[in-house]
C-alpha cells in the first residue's frame, strides 16, 4: 500500500492564527501508510499504527472557534484536536491512547480529531488500511 496523504481545510478567517502554530499550507496533512497513521499540524506531531485504530467516523460542523481552531487537549477525554475548520473533520478513536509529544509523553490521548479537505475519503482510507491488516 502507498502512502496516502491528506491536507488540512485551512478556513481563510483563521489562517493567520493558525499560523502562529506553524500551521499553513504543507505543514498540515494527515498521512496513512502500510502501517502507520501520522499526523501534522504545524509544530505539533501525533503517530499510531493503524492497528491501533478502533474507529474513524465525520464529525461538526464545529460550535465554537475557540473550542475547535488550533491544538486543544479535551479536559473530558484528554483526546487531542488539531483542527482548521469548523464544519466537518474526522475524529479517529484508538484501542490504546498514544502519548503525545505536545506534553513530553505525560497524556495519553485516547483520540484524535483533523480537519481535512476530504473527510469522507480520510475515513474510508482509515478504515480500509486497518481492514488490509486484518484488525
Amino acid at each position: 500500500m502507498d502512502v496516502r496523504r491528506f491536507t488540512f481545510s485551512i478556513d481563510p478567517r483563521y489562517a493567520r492564527v493558525l499560523r502562529v502554530f506553524g500551521v499553513r499550507e504543507g505543514r498540515a496533512w494527515v498521512e496513512i501508510g502500510p502501517t502507520d497513521l501520522r499526523v501534522r499540524y504545524g509544530f505539533w506531531r501525533f503517530q499510531t499504527a493503524i492497528a491501533n485504530i478502533d474507529c474513524a467516523r465525520v464529525t461538526g460542523p464545529y460550535r465554537s472557534a475557540l473550542r475547535a481552531i488550533g491544538p486543544h487537549i479535551s479536559l473530558q477525554d484528554r483526546g487531542i484536536s488539531f483542527c482548521t475548520n469548523l464544519e466537518r473533520g474526522v475524529c479517529i478513536l484508538m484501542r490504546e491512547p498514544v502519548p503525545g509529544r505536545e506534553t513530553a509523553g505525560l497524556v495519553r490521548h485516547p483520540g484524535v480529531t483533523v480537519t481535512p479537505v476530504d473527510p469522507d475519503g480520510l475515513v474510508e482510507a482509515i478504515l480500509g488500511a486497518r481492514d488490509a491488516i486484518g484488525t
